[in-house]
């Protein structure tokens, strides 16, 4: 699409200024700077380039050269030419702060519309409205991938900015909004579209030198990004509380988990039954705790578990019986097993025993 034609009433006074110049070889006035600058605002507001305005400024130079300065051109091509830096100057100036104003009020709104979107703060209508400005249809179901690393990021940082540069690059066709929020890199993408949230996951994984990710299910409507936002939330936290260490977690496949505490009493009431009698041994709970876990994340196989927690094999058999001495449950008896691993994983995500039931 061809640039609209520039109106030569953005130039002002241009000619005007550069004829008394070379009469008077005068600079420009504060009057005259300052309506440079008004001029520069106005062509920013109105869309135009400023390559092609300050091509425009030399083209009038170039026509007003020869009859500004005729008959006395060497007097006056210094003055001149100074009040060609000075005008073009400040009509720059004029323009670049207009679009740094612009640039501002887009980034606000911008911000007032993720906090809007992940929060669920705003009306639903209204909302879907707005994520058409920023390249989402609400309408449709979209999944958010949440990255935290080592550190808090914001939008500026090169962290994220390289991040998104990468999923630019490989999706430039898709409607993709990537973002910061309270210090993680928020990405958000169609339901359809998986790629897009395990290729971010790979690139911020890397980019946040082993970060986590954690991606949320599809939900449709506005209310779905908020739905999937805390889900992906969710997972992260979970990880830190289970002690997961997998770079990419997905909501779905952890989905037994919030199901195991949605009635909290009871499971620290299983806790506290199962586990509680293991606060009784040298050291308190938390070892054979720990030897509880590892032994079912290595699949009830002792050489694995004695090997994974740096003990011989007799070491393991010897805490494996002490903890079935003081609660009862025996660990490789498949009758006792279900019940203890899940009382193992209402400890870790109850943060038991270092907070009290």
């Amino acid at each position: 699409m061809a640039e609209p034609s520039i109106p030569e009433e953005m130039l002002g006074d241009y000619a005007r200024i550069l004829g008394e110049v070379a009469l008077t070889g005068r600079r420009l006035t504060r009057n005259e700077l300052e309506e440079r600058r008004a001029l520069g605002r106005a062509a920013a507001d109105a869309g135009h380039q400023l390559r092609a305005l300050v091509t425009m400024h030399l083209a009038q130079t170039r026509e007003a050269w020869p009859r500004a300065a005729a008959g006395n051109a060497p007097a006056v091509t210094d003055p001149l030419l100074a009040a060609v830096e000075q005008a073009v100057d400040a009509f720059a100036e004029g323009f670049e702060r207009a679009q740094r104003l612009t640039v501002r009020r887009e980034e606000a709104a911008r911000r007032e519309f993720i906090d809007d979107l992940l929060y669920g703060r705003s009306d639903l209508v209204r909302l879907a409205e707005r994520a058409t400005r920023f390249g989402l249809r609400l309408s449709r179901a979209h999944a958010v991938a949440v990255a935290s690393g080592p550190e808090a990021y914001t939008e500026t940082d090169a962290v994220p900015r390289s991040v998104e540069a990468a999923l630019l690059t490989r999706f430039s066709g898709r409607k993709i909004l990537l973002t910061t929020k309270d210090g993680r890199i928020v990405c958000i993408a169609p339901g359809s579209q998986p790629d897009v949230l395990r290729y971010f996951a790979k690139q911020a994984h890397a980019a946040t030198d082993g970060g986590q990710v954690a991606v949320g299910r599809p939900h449709k409507g506005p209310g779905g990004v908020v739905h999937s936002y805390d889900e992906a939330l969710e997972a992260l936290d979970l990880a830190d509380r289970m002690g997961m260490e997998d770079p990419l977690l997905y909501a779905s496949d952890l989905m037994v988990y919030p199901v195991l505490t949605r009635d909290r009493q009871a499971m620290a009431d299983l806790v506290r039954s199962e586990l509680g009698p293991l606060q009784k041994a040298r050291g308190g709970a938390e070892p054979l705790l720990n030897t509880l876990a590892v032994y079912f994340d290595a699949g009830c196989v002792a050489a694995e578990t004695a090997r994974r927690l740096a003990l011989s094999v007799r070491a393991l058999t010897y805490r494996l019986e002490r903890i079935h001495q003081l609660t009862g449950s025996d660990p490789s008896d498949p009758m006792h097993r279900y019940t203890l691993q899940t009382a193992v994983i209402g400890a870790r995500l109850l943060d038991w025993p270092a907070k009290e039931l």
